[in-house]
């Protein structure tokens, strides 16, 4: 039986608030079925731009599932650029894009609204953790740093579990006891992103590595203005990539809890991203000069397996 950490009861509750909560009003989708294929066309196009490792693997969903978590993708693109690329101006452009993408009938020529829209209505996607993503990605104008692995933990509820539990409705699950696997999915997800952009977030001028255990290792927000691989570096990381993988391994039994047409597709998902964690090694935790990542044939060589392990 797995050990119940500190912080999970916390993002437990945040998980069944959102479940719980009183359905909002369900988007009155009235699009001309072109039309409406557009707006998907186009979520698929810029799924494929931003994110290969997530096109490749929800491209092993059957069409109808695909093209709404790709609208899904879609959305949290739009609400993490807008704080990201504009941060003068992402209060008033959140509030725009809130308006639009929650909108019982968003505006035509807002394609990614338009398919999201469809996309949640159709799997009863619960608008509280759309909500809750929102509120976590609006974090980032106001916090750039976290003090323990708990504090970050609540961050990476908000920017990546939900997802994962969005997504838990479009492919299918088998109950409310797969909740607390899709929690930990996504911050394994979330904490691989953080390994890997460390050197991005800094020149936005955040670090989300815990404070607390940079300390513990003789670290601070000067290593990594230095961008130095040293001894005491490789130490942290280390510790970093073993809590990642534990993390990992405790998600996985929830992927027999999705229904049997989805299982693949979030099983490659995990796998390809757990796998960023090996090139991070194989280039001694190096994360400052070069972005880890894993090549199109790397990809296709851990397919097969993580279709044998997903069965």
């Amino acid at each position: 039986m797995q050990q119940i950490q500190t912080w999970e009861p916390h993002l437990l509750s945040l998980a069944y608030e959102a479940v719980q909560a009183p359905p909002m009003h369900l988007p009155r989708i009235n699009r001309e079925q072109r039309a409406l294929q557009h707006a998907y066309d186009y979520c698929d196009s810029l799924t494929a731009v931003h994110s290969r490792s997530f096109h490749l693997a929800s491209g092993l969903l059957r069409q109808e599932k695909r093209r709404a978590v790709r609208a899904l993708y879609a959305f949290c693109r739009v609400t993490d650029d807008i704080v990201d690329n504009n941060p003068e101006t992402a209060v008033a452009e959140l509030q725009t894009w809130h308006t639009h993408a929650f909108a019982a009938e968003p505006p035509a020529d807002d394609l990614v609204a338009v398919a999201w829209a469809d996309a949640r209505t159709h799997y009863h996607v619960p608008v509280r953790y759309a909500e809750q993503l929102v509120e976590g990605v609006a974090r980032d104008l106001i916090q750039t740093r976290y003090e323990t692995f708990t504090d970050l933990a609540a961050y990476a509820y908000g920017v990546a579990s939900t997802v994962g539990l969005m997504s838990m409705h479009i492919v299918g699950y088998s109950g409310p006891e797969a909740i607390p696997y899709a929690i930990k999915l996504g911050l394994a997800l979330q904490m691989t992103n953080i390994l890997r952009d460390v050197a991005e977030d800094w020149q936005r001028g955040r670090v989300y590595l815990p404070q607390e255990e940079l300390a513990a290792f003789g670290l601070s927000d000067g290593t990594i203005a230095d961008g130095r691989v040293t001894s005491a570096w490789r130490d942290f990381m280390r510790f970093q990539i073993s809590r990642n993988r534990q993390l990992y391994a405790e998600a996985w039994p929830g992927i027999g809890m999705l229904h049997g047409d989805g299982r693949f597709a979030i099983a490659a998902a995990a796998g390809l991203y757990r796998a960023i964690l090996e090139d991070i090694e194989r280039h001694d935790y190096d994360v400052f000069s070069r972005r880890a990542h894993i090549g199109a044939l790397g990809k296709l060589r851990r397919l097969p397996g993580l279709w044998r392990a997903s069965r």
